[in-house]
């Protein structure tokens, strides 16, 4: 079995790779040979245990991710990978930098399907490790010029801005408030963990494309409903996972604002079975969860990439 720690997986996996390994496993997916276990929480005495599974025909594994959550010390995420041909255990990945790095793909993968394909100025809301990566994929699949940022943190979203500008070669600003970031904004990205809605959906400008990535949770809502309402179509990345820890869809919908039958899977999209921008001037959400399915097609990419390159320690059980 190869181990990877978190330096190792960050080098092996950037950003324009991560987007194109899920946008083919979402493809997969439509064709039916991707399983997905949604979150387990497993209470503890203090915090709790997640676990998620998921399988790939086409990348011949079978695996999952768990950490802890709630105690006194920061998550370390694991991903184990397993064959699915003989059953053996492949991989174990250190895996903070592999859900960062993931989580930003899945909001590219919806951004190339879902935004207009001239979109050009992104707002990001939230300027914590996430937000990093949910602007590094939008870039990758957009003619990226101009982003801004907001976070209540005056400091830190000054911070975010200076970096990612050198990072990223954009012109990155921070914003005073939610409404300066994401009026006019092709494309927004919310990717925080407040429990109450972060902008007014009312100052979305026509054909935007809006990434919500920040909640797992069902007591967690970044988006409000306005935002919902005026969204020509909302896609999920997976409708069983949705209904039960997207909070401002689970809201919504208890508000007869949103129903579940209304909701599009992103695997459908991606494969072409239904568009995911109906008009230039439509308003597009995706509501992403993260899913194990995810960590487990990106995971052999670097498993694979890692075995080439003679990266990593070989341990046997």
């Amino acid at each position: 079995m190869l181990l990877l720690n978190e330096r190792e997986v960050r080098d092996l996996l950037p950003m324009n790779e991560c987007v194109d390994v899920l946008d083919a496993a979402f493809a997969e997916w439509a064709a039916g040979s991707v399983s997905n276990m949604p979150r387990y929480r497993l209470p503890l005495m203090r915090g709790a245990q997640q676990v998620m599974a998921g399988m790939s025909n086409d990348a011949g594994a079978t695996g999952l991710k768990t950490y802890v959550t709630g105690t006194q010390g920061p998550s370390s995420m694991v991903v184990l990978l397993f064959s699915t041909e003989d059953g053996s255990p492949l991989a174990m990945l250190a895996a903070n930098a592999l859900g960062q790095i993931r989580t930003g793909a899945a909001s590219g993968v919806a951004t190339r399907h879902m935004a207009r394909s001239d979109a050009g100025t992104v707002a990001v809301i939230g300027s914590g490790y996430q937000a990093r990566t949910q602007l590094a994929a939008v870039a990758a699949v957009r003619p990226v010029e101009r982003a801004l940022v907001y976070s209540r943190n005056p400091e830190r979203r000054e911070a975010f801005a200076q970096r990612m500008s050198a990072e990223l070669g954009l012109d990155v600003r921070p914003a005073e408030s939610p409404h300066d970031a994401i009026a006019g904004s092709a494309i927004v990205c919310a990717i925080t963990n407040s429990r109450e809605p972060v902008f007014d959906g009312g100052s979305l400008a026509p054909g935007a494309h809006v990434n919500a990535a920040g909640s797992n949770h069902w007591m967690r809502r970044e988006v409000d409903e306005t935002t919902i309402r005026r969204s020509d179509i909302v896609v999920v990345d997976d409708l069983e996972d949705a209904k039960i820890e997207c909070g401002e869809l689970i809201w919504a919908a208890e508000r007869r604002a949103f129903r579940w039958e209304n909701a599009v899977e992103l695997r459908d999209v991606v494969s072409g079975r239904v568009a995911g921008r109906p008009s230039p001037e439509a308003i597009t959400l995706f509501e992403s969860q993260g899913l194990a399915m995810e960590d487990v097609t990106v995971g052999m990419h670097v498993y694979r990439k890692a075995l080439d390159s003679g990266i990593g320690r070989e341990v046997e059980l």
